[in-house]
Order: C-alpha cells, then sequence, then structure tokens
C-alpha cells in the first residue's frame, strides 16, 4: 500500500481530520499525524492525552469488509502496533482490547472508528496514541500511574520518525494478510500477544466486576473467560490482571 503521510501542528483528533478527508473522497493509505490534539479522543468517550513527546497518528482504510467485521481492524491494528513497537522494547505486550503495555503500563492505545452505507463499510479510520518518551514535567495527573514511553522502557532515545516507519511498515504487511488470509492469521498472533491469555483477569464492564480466566479471543474481537465454570463473552470493558 502507498501511504499519503500529512504533518500538522495542531488538530482536534487525527481520526476526525481522517475522517473528514475520507468523506471529501481521500483514498486508502492516508495518514494523518499530529504533534497536538485538542480532542483526542479515547475508548469509551474517554479523553487521549496527547503530550508533546507522544505520536498521534491515524491511518484511513477502505476495506471491503461488512460493518460487523470492523472490530477485526482493531486487532489487526494492535498486532502490527505490536510488532512495530517490540523492534524498541521487546516486552510490549496487548492488553484487550486495544491498549499496549510494558510491564504493566500503557505505552499506546488504539481507537479505530468508521463510517458504513448500510452495512457496507466506507472508510475504517484506526488512530494509535504512542508515548515516545516522558512529558518535560509530570504525566498528566489521572494517567501518571499508569503509564510509560517507549524511550525510558529502551534506555535511549527512540525517534518519532522511526516509530512512525515502523508501525505503518507492520500495518502494511498486516493488512495485505488480513485481505488475503483472513483474519486467522491474526487472530492467532494477537492471542499470543495477549499478556492475560490464559491467567485470571478482572473486568469492569461499567457496571460490575467479573472475575474469571481468560480462555479465548472470539472472531468478532469479545474476550471469552472462564467464570465459575462457564464460558462469558466479555464486548466491552477494562481488563486489570489478578495476581495468581
Amino acid at each position: 500500500m502507498q501511504y499519503h503521510i500529512q504533518h500538522f501542528d495542531e488538530l482536534d483528533s487525527t481520526n476526525q481530520e481522517a475522517m473528514r478527508q475520507a468523506m471529501s473522497g481521500a483514498h486508502e493509505g492516508l495518514v494523518v499525524v499530529a504533534k497536538t490534539q485538542t480532542a483526542g479522543k479515547g475508548r469509551l468517550g474517554r479523553t487521549w492525552h496527547t503530550i508533546d513527546q507522544a505520536l498521534a497518528m491515524t491511518i484511513l482504510l477502505r476495506p471491503n469488509i461488512q460493518a460487523l467485521d470492523v472490530p477485526k481492524m482493531s486487532l489487526l491494528a494492535g498486532v502490527a502496533a505490536h510488532e512495530a513497537l517490540s523492534l524498541f522494547v521487546p516486552q510490549v505486550g496487548i492488553k484487550w482490547p486495544n491498549d499496549l503495555l510494558i510491564h504493566g503500563k500503557k505505552v499506546s492505545g488504539i481507537l479505530t472508528e468508521m463510517r458504513c452505507e448500510s452495512t457496507n463499510v466506507q472508510a475504517v479510520v484506526i488512530g494509535l496514541g504512542i508515548n515516545i518518551s516522558r512529558p518535560e514535567t509530570i504525566w498528566p495527573e489521572d494517567i501518571q500511574q499508569a503509564a510509560t514511553d517507549l524511550s525510558t522502557a529502551a534506555g535511549k532515545i527512540i525517534k518519532k520518525e522511526d516509530v512512525l516507519t515502523a508501525v505503518l511498515e507492520s500495518l502494511d504487511v498486516w493488512y495485505a494478510r488480513f485481505l488475503q488470509e483472513g483474519f486467522a492469521p491474526i487472530h492467532q498472533a494477537w492471542w499470543d500477544a495477549h499478556v492475560a491469555s490464559g491467567e485470571k483477569v478482572r473486568v469492569f464492564d461499567g457496571n460490575d466486576y467479573i472475575e474469571g480466566i481468560a480462555i479465548a479471543l472470539a472472531k468478532d474481537g469479545a474476550l471469552c473467560l472462564l467464570v465459575n465454570g462457564k464460558e462469558q463473552r466479555i464486548i466491552a470493558g477494562d481488563v486489570s490482571l489478578m495476581d495468581k
């Protein structure tokens, strides 16, 4: 895939800009990168803090898939980002559904959004926020206990442009595999990289805490837990590992 990279000093959101351009006819492979986001978004409507030392990027894809299959694109992005960031820090792992961790702390998040007509997908934008190095002062108050960055973890300075290149190269490979081979290779690679595969976890679904063993990733992206001897599907929530 041929990428067309656009750099901005400031945007409301790289996802929003990519989607605006998608609706105006932009081709697959558009990459939007911003130094600062004024309205960066995370999962479940949360704010994504874009520090100067982070890479904020969004890729536009136009896969010929149904709307129900769009969650697979988030998992694809997770596998690609995991492979790319592992080049800099081998200890990177995926945490369901869309976080990348180093030693239990978040280094990257992924937000996938779509536009569709009926059930046919017109555009998918995949946004990634990646902490490249520490902020000059401190992490934003609501995330400082759970955040880390590539440079600190690697023990050396990591450059944004090197991470951007690695992510795009990895995404290109995995997206091509998805189009040619389907979801199966991504499904296996994601499960192999998941920090909680086969582990005891606690999930907060917005209302209750659910505890169980993470036993599988469903084809639709749901996390399957073994809870009191029965399988339970988790389609949304926050996962944390429990002590063994």
